[in-house]
């Protein structure tokens, strides 16, 4: 299973509703919720953001690699749990 890295800020919309989609995906299947998503707030951790190329939140990286980045839907983030469970 790869990692999943989420950006986020605290007053963002969008990064509400990937939280919404990401809770739903997981209680429609199991498998999800054993996906290991590492949340940072960029305006909390500074230091670690600007080491990643993104404009807008929410963005997916995972395994260190950009999925999504902006407005997201729930295929979306169905997308990027499933690239994250790819081996």
């Amino acid at each position: 299973m790869k990692p999943v890295t989420m950006f986020i800020t605290s007053w963002c919309p969008y990064c509400k509703q990937a939280f919404s989609f990401m809770d739903a995906l997981k209680k429609e299947d199991p498998k999800y919720s054993d996906i290991d998503i590492k949340i940072i707030d960029e305006e909390l951790e500074p230091e670690i953001s600007k080491n990643y190329d993104y404009y807008y939140v929410p963005t997916y990286y995972v395994n260190n690699v950009k999925i999504h980045e902006g407005v997201p839907t729930k295929d979306i983030v169905k997308a990027v749990f499933e690239e994250a469970l790819q081996s």
